[in-house]
């Protein structure tokens, strides 16, 4: 008889790391990022720079407070996804000490004051981007055209700009989102012809808008293909935005957008594929994950129809995180060898 000598379970490995993994989403998130550069300005690019150095200082001083290990967790790269989300989310030309406060607040309170990686309930990127557009709304709403300002501005005087080195007012050149600027008029009851006139938008969406998006979505249809998301959350999302769009544009299509609008227009494309599919903050079964994304699809379509904010899905994903823990208690993904 041959004896046969098997190693305690678990049997199955994957060559994968919460490092490797970061770095993929990272990867993914490229595309996007260089198209934001190109429609709107350096800026982008030194928001994304000072808030990694920010985070990555943030989260190493609190390692050392806590008495941690800094190697491991700095080089997980969890810091540095979202100084990046949290950066792009932002104005391109946003004061320095914006991106300062909202990286403290984002990894200081939001992260590592639950625990730090795998125990904060909600998404620190998005903790931190509520914070500041509650705190300095004048700031976080002071974009710039990408028809306009950011293809006539080098890098050096971007630095001045968002340094406050000279004395030029950024809000000479800022706008309002697609988003805003259109629920702003609707409000004014002026007809959705004469809006979609202005400059700001495209065929379908917010001009420039249109390829950022498109290339984040690329970006996440590699995620998908490399398995380090599932398909749930980012179509659950994309398709409630739309259906719930499709149904008010059916309505009243002079007073509502058509759901290409919600859907190339704003953050839609990065929260579905980057921000909600978080693994620590979302469901863990693929039901949860289904409902976490209707629900973040919904709220957002809500909060940016109905709401005081230029876009709301910061906000429905804040609120969907909330619901994650009874999601996971009633909705159990099925262990393996059991049949319930």
């Amino acid at each position: 008889m041959i004896k046969v000598i098997t190693k305690s379970s678990p049997f199955l490995h994957q060559d994968i790391s919460v490092s490797v993994i970061m770095l993929k989403v990272l990867m993914a998130l490229c595309p996007g990022i260089l198209a934001m550069i190109y429609y709107l300005g350096w800026g982008v690019l030194i928001n994304i720079c000072l808030a990694i150095v920010v985070a990555v200082t943030a989260e190493s001083l609190v390692m050392i407070l806590r008495k941690r290990s800094i190697t491991d967790t700095v080089t997980d790269y969890s810091a540095v996804i979202t100084a990046v989300l949290l950066a792009i989310a932002l104005p391109a030309y946003a004061p320095w000490w914006i991106t300062v406060v909202g990286i403290l607040f984002a990894i200081i309170i939001g992260k590592q004051l639950y625990g730090g990686l795998g125990y904060n309930p909600f998404n620190p990127a998005m903790l931190g981007y509520v914070a500041l557009l509650i705190s300095f709304p004048r700031e976080m709403t002071q974009f710039v055209s990408p028809n306009e300002f950011s293809a006539n501005i080098n890098f050096v005087e971007s630095f001045k700009l968002i340094f406050e080195v000279n004395n030029f007012p950024v809000d000479a050149f800022t706008m309002a989102t697609p988003i805003d600027h259109l629920k702003t008029n609707l409000r004014l009851d002026h007809s959705m012809e004469a809006i979609l006139q202005h400059s700001i938008y495209g065929i379908f969406g917010g001009t420039g808008w249109e390829i950022i998006n498109a290339c984040f979505f690329i970006g996440g249809l590699w995620l998908i293909y490399e398995k380090i998301i599932s398909w749930h959350i980012p179509v659950t999302v994309l398709l409630s935005i739309a259906f719930i769009a499709t149904l008010f544009y059916w309505f009243n299509d002079e007073k509502y957008a058509t759901p290409l609008f919600h859907l190339t227009s704003g953050a839609t494309i990065m929260a579905a594929f980057f921000i909600v599919t978080d693994p620590v903050n979302s469901a863990s079964s693929y039901i949860g994950k289904l409902l976490i994304g209707c629900g973040v699809g919904l709220l957002t379509y809500i909060i940016r129809t109905w709401g005081g904010y230029p876009d709301g899905v910061a906000f429905a994903v804040l609120l969907m995180n909330m619901t994650v823990p009874v999601i996971n208690y009633y909705i159990k993904p099925k262990v393996f060898g059991y049949d319930n």
